[in-house]
């Protein structure tokens, strides 16, 4: 950044900064009253958003496609030097615990220092993306987000998802390996994917896109955080059509990055996330069940229980 020699001309410039901001804050804060997603259609006071489709009918139906007992782990393993987001740290530290003892006892202990709900395998809670001040339901993050936690809308109101589970492989649909870094994943291709796996979309069901980016995991990590393929703002408007309990990638964001529109970021976390209260899963690892043509399955994830956090790890499981 130029570095201003007069005091007058860098007070004029940060006083200009600052204004923009404001005019810009009140901008998003009129549009977002302009295009009111709130109350949510589980009423105004609701925190759970698309978990709440996670009904005992649907859980129930869901257990019936556990056919064969065949389990996939399809979450990426936590480790040292994994693909990290943005400057964002994971550390882990092993104590040694010694106590007096006559069995000559020992033990380790971890000690884990990281953005635990914002790296490797992620589930983007609720209160983890607004629009201007506003979140999920119209709340305001100046009365819910402190430093020690979110007031509302932490990752604890999720709950376990069971559901059916649907893997979008468009990376086979479109016979490429993997999509390009940036590649704005349509309608088009959505349908055409499902077509080909003779697979359709119900309400409640966890929704997952693969586009092949996994491959880059650990093997080469620059171009994994540099860019990557992901839906469209048109794919996500149709999703909140279809009533996911949740949606997820092998990506780390599921927008496609860089934006076509530089000033745009990350649309899709505001369309399905902020205003339709979809929870969305990040990081995963897909590849195994494109390989074995596995597009439908019981799904299994437990987020951490962590009050007032906005986001969590946790091991996603497909069932055959």
């Amino acid at each position: 950044m130029e570095r201003f020699q007069s005091r007058t001309r860098s007070w004029n410039f940060a006083s200009y900064a600052a204004l923009t901001s404001l005019f810009s804050v009140g901008c998003i804060q009129h549009a977002a009253a302009e295009d009111k997603w709130w109350p949510s259609e589980w009423g105004a006071e609701d925190q759970k958003g698309s978990a709440n489709r996670v009904t005992p009918e649907r859980v129930l139906s869901a257990l019936q496609l556990a056919r064969e007992g065949k389990v996939y782990p399809i979450g990426q393993t936590y480790e040292s030097g994994m693909p990290l987001f943005k400057g964002r740290d994971f550390k882990l530290l092993i104590g040694q615990d010694v106590p007096p003892s006559k069995n000559n006892l020992t033990a380790h202990i971890d000690y884990v220092s990281t953005e635990l709900g914002q790296v490797g395998t992620q589930l983007d809670g609720l209160g983890h993306v607004g629009i201007g001040d506003l979140y999920y339901n119209g709340n305001n993050r100046n009365d819910f987000a402190t430093r020690n936690g979110l007031k509302k809308l932490g990752v604890e109101n999720a709950g376990a998802f069971i559901t059916r589970g649907v893997m979008i492989d468009v990376a086979a649909y479109k016979g490429v390996e993997r999509l390009n870094s940036d590649y704005e994943v349509t309608l088009a291709d959505v349908n055409g994917a499902l077509a080909r796996q003779r697979v359709a979309l119900k309400e409640g069901d966890s929704v997952f896109l693969r586009t092949g980016w996994a491959q880059l995991w650990m093997k080469d990590n620059t171009t994994y955080v540099k860019g990557e393929p992901g839906w469209g703002p048109e794919v996500c408007e149709w999703l909140v059509q279809q009533k996911p309990a949740m949606t997820g990638c092998d990506t780390w964001g599921c927008d496609a990055e860089p934006p076509k529109d530089p000033e745009i970021l990350v649309p899709c976390h505001q369309i399905m996330g902020t205003k339709a209260g979809i929870y969305n899963l990040e990081n995963m690892n897909l590849e195994q069940l494109s390989k074995d043509h596995v597009y439908e399955f019981l799904f299994i994830f437990a987020p951490l229980p962590l009050k007032g956090a906005t986001g969590s790890p946790g091991a996603p499981i497909a069932v055959r």
